[in-house]
């Protein structure tokens, strides 16, 4: 694919391409696909080639493997399945205790403050889990 002074190529100041998207018909991917099949072929170098970006033409590919590439499939009529649509079920924000079984109570403590003995300490403020903070101090005793 060649280039000409008036397809040129407007990006902004990060390089960001913010012209118009060239659109591939389904006979270009499948090609463009196809040639990264061959023998010694790399995606970066066939997409440089057809100036696509190589991310695209791996999403290409994937499409090609499950066969969605083929103009026939593309063509099928996709069945629609009905759909009804309720009103949702509003879900309380505390879970309803169960029969017989008494909740724990909530932590009170708002902020934990823990003074190592290399001078550092370290901070925690609200729902803390037991298991993480051991891994942590662990880790910080360690050093």
């Amino acid at each position: 694919m060649s280039t000409s002074a008036d397809d040129s190529v407007v990006t902004d100041t990060l390089g960001r391409r913010t012209g118009p998207r060239r659109l591939h018909t389904l006979e270009e991917k499948r090609r463009i696909v196809e040639e990264t099949h061959v023998k010694g072929a790399s995606v970066s170098s066939v997409a440089r080639r057809h100036e696509v970006n190589p991310n695209q033409v791996f999403a290409w590919r994937q499409l090609y493997r499950q066969g969605l590439l083929d103009s026939k499939a593309a063509t099928e009529k996709t069945e629609m399945l009905p759909v009804r649509v309720s009103t949702p079920t509003v879900l309380p924000i505390k879970p309803v205790a169960q029969a017989g079984k008494v909740s724990p109570p909530e932590r009170t403590s708002k902020l934990i403050e823990i003074k190592l003995a290399n001078g550092h300490s370290v901070v925690l403020r609200g729902r803390v889990d037991a298991k993480t903070l051991s891994r942590v101090l662990a880790m910080l005793v360690r050093r």
